[in-house]
């Protein structure tokens, strides 16, 4: 896959990219290139005090990322129903991404093409709706492409879903809903 392949070296080279999620489209970089977060929140300006998600194709890829509490894994991924789990973050979070929250935002997505970028930089993706703060998310790649793309160094073709939407938030130690999902 092409575009997974492009997507991958606009990561590593520090980049930042638009990308299909399970509900929306999302801006992401890697989590540990500190320009590059700055650059993100700056291009969505965004107050970094909201913090940022991360995503992962599985569990493995947030190792040091995440503390979990024992016997508390994250559950497995409903296609349909993405949830962001908020977990007590692990020594590799810088306090950019997680902003004045003492949780990490994470979710194991489900959405073929940002798990197949995960895969291909060896990392969880900050991931956060592509829309400049307070305006409404891009819900086609035509509002997507007219507002980002003088803003991203790429834009990853592809398609949403399979939810739609953005995702439902819980705290993983509470199991307490603190954002429904958003349609």
């Amino acid at each position: 896959m092409m575009t997974v392949t492009r997507a991958a070296e606009v990561l590593l080279g520090g980049g930042i990219i638009a990308y299909p999620t399970e509900g929306v489209f999302g801006l992401g970089c890697l989590p540990d290139d500190l320009q590059a977060v700055e650059r993100l929140l700056s291009i969505k300006r965004r107050d970094a005090g909201k913090g940022l998600i991360l995503i992962a194709s599985s569990i493995k890829q947030l190792g040091g990322w995440v503390a979990l509490p024992d016997g508390r894994p994250i559950p497995e991924p409903d296609p349909t129903h993405p949830v962001t789990w908020i977990v007590p973050p692990g020594h590799r979070v810088h306090p950019i991404i997680r902003g004045r929250h003492p949780g990490l935002a994470v979710r194991i997505t489900s959405n073929p093409i940002a798990a197949a970028i995960c895969d291909a930089v060896h990392s969880p993706v900050v991931s956060t709706s592509a829309n400049l703060s307070g305006k409404p998310v891009a819900r086609n790649r035509f509002v997507l492409r007219r507002q980002f793309a003088q803003r991203v160094d790429y834009i990853v073709p592809g398609d949403c879903g399979p939810a739609s939407g953005a995702s439902e938030i819980r705290d993983l130690t509470t199991n307490k809903v603190l954002r429904q999902r958003r349609q």
